[in-house]
């Protein structure tokens, strides 16, 4: 009797897995809670829009939606799926949802047609602000190499999120500390977090760097320094009038900085000087010097009348 009992059972448990397997095809209503990362607005909607839609499902699919009963599934949306509509109010289409069929109604679901033409959902606003992004870090390269442009982020800014009184207190943001050493050809690209702020949130936790690494030739030159801009009865007299620069070109070079580059003092510049100290400007670099130093920094400018 026992025996006959167990294979019943058996035979019960391999004819519900067989058809639970099967699809079948049902009308679903599912509640939907949208999660987006639009700007000035938050995270996840204030509201549950209801999905309807005819899905070819199976029997474990049918047997889950009804164990969740009206528990909203959270869906993570693209800012670019999200349409403007009044206030705070976004709205996705069917055309869109078709990318998110898995997320809502499981990875073993099929459709065959919305019901629903759209989803509309409201995000409230949320008090914000942009600052920029500034990098903590190290640089090392190896002999004969620098870097051939300042490092890059992407994002370079973020969207801070919170109270106003907080968001007062915040002009930037900063990346946790990272080191990058021995650059050479090819450089160095990666992601590194953002340091959290208490009471705020940020639009985004990472952010991309990449700085790039040059092999350069070092090429020192004594270069006059003029005036420029000077007013025609005046006349700018510069102490030094020369200075050493020192020039790092990208290897192989092309350029030739003595006929490239000029450094000068701007007369505005003098007279809003104290005690007639400036600092030379220096016309646009070209391509292939990737940087430079100068000696003396600080250059002494007397005027006198012609």
């Amino acid at each position: 009797m026992a025996f006959f009992v167990l294979s019943l059972l058996i035979a019960f448990g391999l004819w519900l897995i067989s058809n639970l397997s099967l699809y079948y095809t049902r009308t679903v209503r599912i509640p939907v809670i949208a999660q987006c990362a639009i700007e000035g607005h938050a995270p996840q909607s204030s509201n549950t829009a209801f999905l309807e839609a005819r899905c070819r499902v199976t029997g474990f699919s049918i047997l889950r939606m009804n164990a969740y009963g009206g528990h909203p599934v959270v869906v993570g949306f693209s800012p670019s799926d999200m349409h403007p509509s009044t206030g705070d109010n976004f709205y996705v289409t069917n055309t869109e949802l078709n990318a998110y069929v898995q997320q809502l109604a499981g990875s073993d679901s099929h459709l065959e047609a919305f019901i629903s033409d759209t989803l509309v959902f409201r995000f409230p606003s949320e008090n914000h602000k942009k600052v920029p992004v500034q990098p903590v870090y190290s640089l090392s390269f190896e002999p004969q190499y620098t870097a051939a442009g300042p490092l890059k982020l992407v994002p370079d800014s973020v969207v801070v999120y919170g109270e106003q009184y907080h968001l007062d207190k915040i002009d930037r943001v900063y990346t946790e500390s990272f080191s990058l050493s021995d650059l050479h050809d090819g450089g160095a690209s990666g992601s590194v977090g953002l340091q959290k702020i208490k009471g705020v949130r940020l639009s985004d936790e990472n952010v991309s760097y990449s700085m790039e690494a040059a092999r350069f030739v070092e090429i020192r030159l004594q270069m006059p320094v003029t005036g420029r801009n000077v007013p025609t009865d005046r006349q700018l007299i510069i102490h030094p009038s020369t200075a050493t620069v020192s020039f790092r070109c990208a290897f192989p070079v092309k350029v030739d900085p003595e006929q490239d580059v000029r450094f000068y003092i701007e007369y505005n510049d003098f007279t809003s000087s104290l005690g007639g100290k400036c600092i030379p400007r220096n016309s646009a670099l070209p391509d292939g010097i990737l940087s430079f130093t100068i000696e003396p920094e600080v250059f002494e400018c007397v005027e006198s009348v012609r």
